[in-house]
């Protein structure tokens, strides 16, 4: 499937943020449009660690993200 040029339209609708949270399993990454951490502030203890993505690596997937910016150390309980 040939792939079509990302426009400066379509970049702004490309998750801005990567995120990594806490998770059942250990730290799960996910892409987050803004770091609105909603009512109360009630996910900031979720979060490990957030990176603004650069323009040029918004359309990438999830996956290779998380294997360009590894989860971060966390201590064993």
């Amino acid at each position: 499937m040939a792939r079509r040029r990302t426009t400066e339209a379509d970049a702004d609708d490309l998750p801005r943020y990567f995120v990594w949270i806490r998770g059942l399993g250990g730290p799960e990454p996910q892409k987050w449009m803004a770091m609105d951490l909603g009512v109360g502030d009630w996910k900031r203890p979720l979060v490990l660690a957030y990176l603004e993505l650069p323009e040029g690596e918004r359309h990438l997937p999830l996956s290779a993200l998380a294997r360009r910016y590894p989860p971060p150390k966390m201590d064993a309980l």
